[in-house]
């Protein structure tokens, strides 16, 4: 028989740790499983290289840090230096953490929840669902997409090799500017293929400006307006091969004549975007309310909101939902009724969360 744990905490970025560090201090069995290499992956993948991270709070709000073990510094710092900070805080406080560990559904099973990802099921009596907003775009193609990076970890692993970056943003073009970087250091000239469904890429000007300097330096770079990834495919020698749809010509017969360029699925990056959390939240069967005009005055009309307690338990028993996947607001039961409760996508707010969740649970099992 597996292991049952008393909390078992999907994602580990500020929500998700602040949440094993209080079970870790009140005696509660956890483990936290995460599905990228590292604990904060999603916060060093969507903040880029050099940027501060800040002790912010909203003005309004009545509590201070509640965990203040994660608390970011009152001085500004890098995301690079807090991230560092944070690992060393997991490995001196011995946190539980599984990395490279991916959710697909949660079952239940009398007072026992069981969580099934890639690897295998684990066991736990509550969870707690912390894995934020950035949850990256799937390709819409046949094949394997999983296997197209979502992020750059090492342009270096690009050298050599010509790669397809998609994407038509800032962050396809802040790949692109690091592959061709670290292409130029080593003279490699192999290019770096670029391309974007609309037929304009749209970046910002200190972006475009850092680009034209890599290119003016030697950056060997082509670029696809108006491409489109049409299908997967397994080449001859069983490699699995991503193909981009670069031009289409209607005949009148109704054979069309295309264009198209085939990439191994390993050199290709896909940087279009998140989905949030909505098609997690139906999978899992976590109940949400679309709203409609005048019920949300900060979500948009039509928008869809994690329905949920003010201990910020879903509908399904024992199954709680915090940090940046219930951001901006999320729809709270309280008294008998249900309003929209602001909720700013903030490390502070995740933290938090944590701290009021933990207490709702301690006092559930009487730990």
């Amino acid at each position: 028989m597996s292991s049952l744990y008393d909390v078992l905490i999907i994602g580990g970025g500020p929500a998700g740790l602040a949440t094993a560090y209080l079970c870790h201090k009140h005696g509660l069995s956890y483990l936290v499983l995460e599905s990228g290499k590292a604990v904060f992956q999603g916060i060093a993948n969507t903040y880029p290289e050099g940027k501060h991270v800040y002790a912010s709070k909203p003005k309004d709000a009545p509590e201070p840090f509640l965990v203040d073990e994660l608390r970011p510094p009152d001085k500004p710092v890098t995301v690079e230096s807090y991230i560092q900070y944070v690992q060393h805080f997991v490995q001196h406080e011995k946190i539980n953490v599984q990395t490279e560990v991916a959710l697909e559904d949660i079952r239940e099973e009398r007072d026992v929840l069981s969580v099934i990802t890639d690897k295998r099921v684990f066991r736990g009596r509550k969870v707690v669902l912390a894995f934020g907003s950035s949850i990256p775009r799937e390709l819409s193609v046949y094949g394997d997409a999983k296997m197209v990076a979502k992020n750059l970890e090492d342009a270096g692993k690009y050298v050599g090799v010509k790669t397809l970056v998609i994407g038509g943003g800032n962050t396809a073009a802040d790949v692109v500017i690091a592959i061709l970087k670290a292409k130029r250091e080593v003279n490699d000239n192999q290019p770096v293929y670029w391309s974007h469904t609309s037929g304009k890429f749209d970046v910002n000007k200190e972006t475009a400006q850092r680009l034209g300097e890599e290119i003016l330096l030697g950056g060997n770079i082509r670029l696809y307006p108006g491409a489109t990834p049409r299908i997967g495919e397994v080449d001859k020698e069983g490699v699995d091969r991503l193909v981009i749809r670069i031009n289409e010509f209607k005949q009148a017969d109704g054979i069309d004549l295309y264009h198209a360029l085939s990439f191994p699925m390993e050199n290709v990056i896909a940087c279009i975007g998140s989905q949030g959390p909505m098609p997690i939240f139906d999978k899992l069967g976590i109940q949400m309310i679309t709203c409609a005009a005048g019920v949300c005055k900060i979500a948009k009309e039509g928008d869809r909101l994690a329905l949920l307690t003010s201990e910020f338990e879903s509908t399904r028993k024992g199954v709680y939902v915090i940090g940046g996947a219930i951001s901006p607001s999320y729809m709270k039961i309280k008294e008998g009724a249900i309003a929209e409760e602001r909720h700013p996508n903030l490390i502070y707010t995740a933290i938090n969360d944590a701290y009021h969740v933990v207490e709702a649970i301690r006092k559930k099992t009487g730990n």
